[in-house]
């Protein structure tokens, strides 16, 4: 009897050893809209494959990043690839692309016009502050016709890049999450989709001008290099670009946020 009292814990612990290390709880951040209304949609999904998805809304482009690096995250859902790259060259966290989830286009609107071309001369337009996101609307505004950017400036381009700019459109550099609030107090203001959505503003609608389809930022699920084999991310991926995901998306935002898969 005294064996089987001595033997009984360590079956015990390797009964626990024994359980899958995969099966468990993913943290995952998000900007509230769209990404963190698409988690809270595939989150029935992956809990009926027994995993507990948790997800952690934030408000900026930076705190979500740190979190992952930091590990208080197990994976985000917030930004396209130029802005992570721009992002790790000075805060390099380890950080690396999973899979391409959506787009949602960025778009130029405004209050006080309703057409590109009704923009007058020296109107300011706020367009947003951090590097990659600032050359993604330098870019669109070059597309729209309003300006010149120098050969070669592409995912890099500043407004120090402009070489032609003949309604001599004056500039606003703020941080994304401040665009939408911005608008009362400029002629037009590039705003990114996750912060439109917010305050009721459809890019497909009321954008006075977006990107098209074939944008290459697109918005990722990230992780850490150390995590990318876990087989619970990779369940997390699959319901993200299941044909169930794609139809939410659709039918959802009906078009202002395109699935990437």
């Amino acid at each position: 009897m005294s064996r089987i009292l001595f033997f009984l814990p360590v079956t015990v612990a390797l009964l626990v050893l024994a359980a899958p290390a995969h099966a468990g709880t993913l943290r995952v951040g998000a900007t509230p809209v769209p990404a963190g209304e698409l988690l809270e949609f595939v989150k029935p999904i992956l809990a009926r494959q027994g995993v507990t998805l948790v997800i952690r809304e934030f408000s900026d482009y930076v705190q979500p990043n740190v979190a992952l690096g930091e590990g208080s995250l197990d994976a985000n859902l917030f930004q396209h690839v130029p802005y992570l790259n721009a992002f790790q060259q000075n805060r390099p966290l380890n950080i690396v692309p999973v899979k391409k989830i959506y787009l949602p286009p960025l778009g130029l609107y405004s209050r006080r016009v309703t057409q590109v071309t009704d923009l007058k001369r020296g109107a300011t337009i706020a367009i947003p502050n951090d590097p990659s996101n600032g050359a993604r609307a330098l870019l669109l505004l070059e597309r729209a016709g309003l300006i010149r950017l120098k050969p070669g400036a592409g995912a890099r381009a500043t407004v120090t890049d402009i070489v032609s700019n003949v309604k001599q459109l004056r500039f606003r550099e703020l941080e994304a999450a401040q665009l939408p609030r911005a608008l009362a107090d400029v002629d037009a203001a590039i705003v990114n989709t996750n912060y439109a959505l917010e305050v009721g503003l459809n890019p497909e609608r009321d954008a006075i001008y977006r990107e098209g389809a074939g944008s290459p930022y697109a918005n990722v699920l990230a992780t850490t290099r150390d995590k990318l084999n876990n087989p619970d991310l990779r369940k997390l991926a699959a319901a993200l670009t299941s044909p169930e995901a794609k139809a939410w998306l659709l039918k959802k935002y009906s078009g202002s946020v395109v699935p990437a898969f």
